[in-house]
């Protein structure tokens, strides 16, 4: 190892779901959304010339259509490069206290990349048999709380009553609550805001608004803890939201008719999607998420992967303890979803 090696903060990094190159796949292995954006998205006509500017840092046009929508006051509303970005400087902001965060032990992979890489000591909290988060594990001392709602990979959601007892139980430190798939059936945390200053809710457009390619996600919290994320971002980086986004994020977010048909639509299949494969001997976990966690009686989900790959079709497969049996499956077209049905009638 070279001598200027040894002042390198080297980290394990996250690896994102893989983005294949061919054509004529079905992609069901990163949780897209099948259908496009808004028609008013696609059609507004944003300014090009305008790009020679600096965006406005604050990015008020689109914080102010999101506070609008939820019902809160834009000092309750932070936007960053996708919910990703938001966590992590959440992660920056919230967490320093020193003491442990606790976070499920199946979840979200980047958890505990970005506390390595920020030096934030954490303690995972094991799920129980059915694959559920206990919240009293999550009553003990610890230095913040996060964890997603609907769970991701499982997509098994909790009640506001399940979140309101972590939060109750955790005064003195920020408890964040990860929304990224609540539009598919979840129940949001965001009432609880009137009750609870320690609690951020953090959202996402990749997802329900088929915005993925955009990197847009938002937090709401109370106004003090909205203050405190914002000072790390403008000693970070101050134009984290470009033109484009602000323009067309503004678009999406008014556009709630079609919002809530193309969120019906995946649900719908879903739905449909689960009743079928469990005709074929599947275990589907109840999900709330544009995605199903499934696992078969005989077929390892490691042969499905590979074989569903050998025909163009990507789904998500892990190879970690507890679920390394099972694959998590993105909710697709009707037809793409009939399509892997019949793949998945030739394996039997």
């Amino acid at each position: 190892m070279e001598n200027w090696e040894a002042n390198i903060r080297k980290v394990v990094p996250y690896v994102p779901g893989e983005q294949p190159k061919e054509q004529d796949i079905i992609k069901l292995n990163t949780n897209e959304n099948p259908y496009p954006p808004a028609p008013e998205v696609l059609n507004k006509q944003v300014e090009l010339a305008n790009l020679r500017l600096y965006p406005d840092p604050a990015a008020t046009k689109l914080v102010e259509a999101i506070a609008q929508y939820h019902g809160v006051d834009k000092k309750q509303v932070f936007v960053g490069v996708g919910s990703d970005d938001v966590l992590a400087m959440s992660f920056m902001t919230f967490f320093n206290s020193g003491k442990p965060i606790f976070f499920p032990d199946i979840t979200y992979s980047f958890y505990d990349v970005w506390a390595d890489m920020l030096r934030i000591p954490y303690e995972t909290k094991p799920l129980d048999a059915d694959f559920r988060i206990k919240a009293s594990d999550y009553y003990g001392e610890n230095g913040g709380v996060v964890f997603p709602n609907p769970n991701a990979p499982t997509g098994i959601a909790e009640p506001v009553e399940f979140v309101r007892d972590i939060v109750s139980h955790n005064p003195d430190v920020i408890v964040i609550v990860d929304e990224a798939y609540v539009d598919f059936g979840g129940q949001t945390a965001l009432p609880l805001l009137k009750e609870f200053d320690n609690l951020l809710v953090v959202r996402t457009f990749s997802k329900s608004r088929s915005m993925a390619g955009l990197r847009i996600g938002y937090a709401i919290g109370n106004e003090k803890l909205i203050g405190y994320l914002n000072d790390v971002k403008y000693s970070y980086n101050s134009y984290t939201m470009d033109l484009t986004s602000i323009e067309l994020g503004t678009c999406s977010i008014k556009a709630d008719d079609y919002f809530k048909e193309m969120v019906k639509k995946v649900v719908d299949t879903r739905t449909w999607f689960v009743k079928e494969i469990e005709a074929l001997g599947f275990t589907v976990l109840p999900s709330s998420a544009n995605f199903v966690f499934a696992t078969h009686k005989t077929i390892p989900a490691k042969e499905i992967f590979e074989k569903a790959r050998e025909h163009k079709i990507f789904v998500r497969y892990f190879d970690k303890p507890r679920i390394d049996n099972y694959l998590r499956i993105s909710i697709g077209t009707d037809k793409e979803m009939q399509l892997f049905v019949a793949f998945l009638k030739t394996l039997l």
